[in-house]
């Protein structure tokens, strides 16, 4: 299957040429994870087969947020607990769209422009629904920002789950709509949004570089019914925990270009965009966003300080189709505790278990003699006396380079059986051939281990690996 990371492989040195100092920190660290994502670098688990007793690497992802392979499991978890607290009511879904005159400032204080437009969107929808001519109380609100159009160009905008009604001011009923056709006037959420958004980038100190004819054109606002909610909660989910694009999307990857398709909004027909390398990456790049800036925000009802009101205002409406909605919600979507053993992609017919765990390797990684010779410096490990797992040497990646190391390893005797059958492997340099086992470890290589930021979690967590 075609990767975004192959890409990233290809064209990541070019896209650094080209953009230069422009390049973000928080896209340069996309770029170094997205290329490091399930490969040795990241370090992983060496499984073996219960049927056909092969071994088998799987390596760990790399966790960033904007990597079309990660966060699959975030994403399920995320709307099986948005699809529980969806309230039995209809919803409408309003989109805010940032004027183009306007993208160029964004891009350049996102975290600043990004955080205004959810607060303000959000604001305007609510100031509208208490006036009693439309709803007259306060909704629940679930405001995500998009950055993206489906052929990637920059297009900031807000997606913003509201619900058809609140709960009423001496929390007794369920306050419905006014006009069965419409939550509040668009024209007037227009207007609203573009005032409160002047008012947000003038308390920013930005005015001055926005063009004065940004704020007398209409902006972009729409609005639709989206039913119970639930399928704008899975449209949104897909994108939560990743940006941009999926990896299912590409067509071709060679050394110059990268085809991929996307549907149509308006025709509804799929169509192909050829582009270089480079300009692929710099779309992409275009948007991941900062760091701590927030992607999802809450208001109103959906708010965490209003969770009593939402569960009150859902003892009011029609328990039943509240029951259903969620039952049919819960079961549709996988959950954590589903999780099965991995089938074994070689035989198909066995499971995997973990037999091994494999230390990340380094972000910079120091010249030294033997590697013209592929043989890795060292070969760290130490075998966990509790759960009988061997960590692998440092940089132990699977290539037939670091299996003969290993093998000429265990030829030298420096690696002997451990408790419960397993092989345990002892600390080997080109300077010293001291042991470092759970009994007994040198001090130093401890603290260095210990110290180190770049180990995974759960590597870091190993008894056998702390001790």
């Amino acid at each position: 299957m075609l990767d975004v990371a192959d890409i990233v492989r290809r064209h990541g040195a070019a896209v650094r040429t080209v953009l230069g100092t422009r390049l973000l920190p928080s896209q340069a660290r996309a770029l170094r994870d997205l290329a490091a994502c399930r490969t040795a670098a990241c370090g992983g688990q060496l499984t073996q087969c219960t049927a056909c007793v092969r071994q088998v690497y799987r390596y760990h992802s790399c966790r960033n947020r904007h990597c079309p392979k990660c966060g699959g499991d975030q994403a399920a978890r995320w709307l099986t607990r948005h699809h529980a607290r969806l309230l039995p009511c209809p919803h409408y879904l309003i989109t805010v769209t940032l004027p183009a005159a306007l993208r160029p400032l964004a891009f350049g204080h996102q975290a600043v422009i990004y955080g205004a437009l959810l607060r303000c969107a959000a604001a305007a929808l609510q100031t509208l629904a208490a006036d009693p001519r439309y709803v007259g109380t306060s909704l629940g609100c679930l405001a995500v920002l998009h950055t993206w159009t489906r052929d990637l160009r920059y297009h900031p905008h807000v997606h913003l789950i509201v619900t058809a009604g609140g709960l009423s001011a001496d929390r007794t009923r369920w306050v419905a709509p006014k006009h069965p056709a419409f939550l509040v006037p668009v024209r007037a959420l227009s207007v609203l949004v573009r005032a409160k958004m002047c008012a947000a980038v003038t308390q920013a100190g930005l005015l001055e570089q926005v063009p004065a004819a940004v704020w007398t054109t209409p902006w972009v606002v729409h609005a639709q019914p989206a039913g119970d909610g639930a399928r704008v909660l899975d449209y949104l989910a897909r994108y939560l925990f990743r940006v941009a694009i999926s990896n299912s999307r590409l067509e071709q990857i060679d050394e110059a270009q990268v085809t991929f398709r996307y549907r149509h909004t308006r025709t509804q027909t799929m169509r192909r965009v050829t582009l270089s390398g480079v300009e692929f990456l710099r779309r992409f790049l275009q948007h991941v966003l900062p760091r701590r800036c927030a992607k999802v925000r809450y208001y109103g009802l959906w708010s965490a300080t209003r969770r009593a009101d939402r569960e009150h205002a859902r003892t009011l409406l029609d328990r039943a189709r509240a029951a259903t909605t969620t039952a049919t919600a819960v079961s549709a979507t996988p959950t954590a505790s589903s999780a099965v053993a991995p089938v074994c992609p070689l035989c198909h017919a066995g499971t995997l278990t973990v037999i091994a765990l494999l230390r990340p390797l380094p972000r910079k990684v120091p010249p030294w003699p033997g590697h013209a010779r592929g043989l890795p410096d060292r070969v760290a490990a130490c075998m966990s006396h509790v759960s009988g797992r061997v960590c692998l040497p440092q940089g132990f990646n699977g290539d037939r380079s670091h299996h003969e190391a290993h093998e000429s390893c265990v030829a030298s005797r420096h690696v002997r059986p451990g408790p419960l059958g397993a092989r345990h492997v002892r600390l080997v340099s080109q300077s010293s051939r001291t042991g470092h086992t759970r009994s007994n470890s040198n001090s130093t290589d401890r603290a260095r281990i210990s110290s180190n930021p770049g180990l995974c979690r759960g590597f870091a967590r190993h008894e056998s690996f702390i001790r």
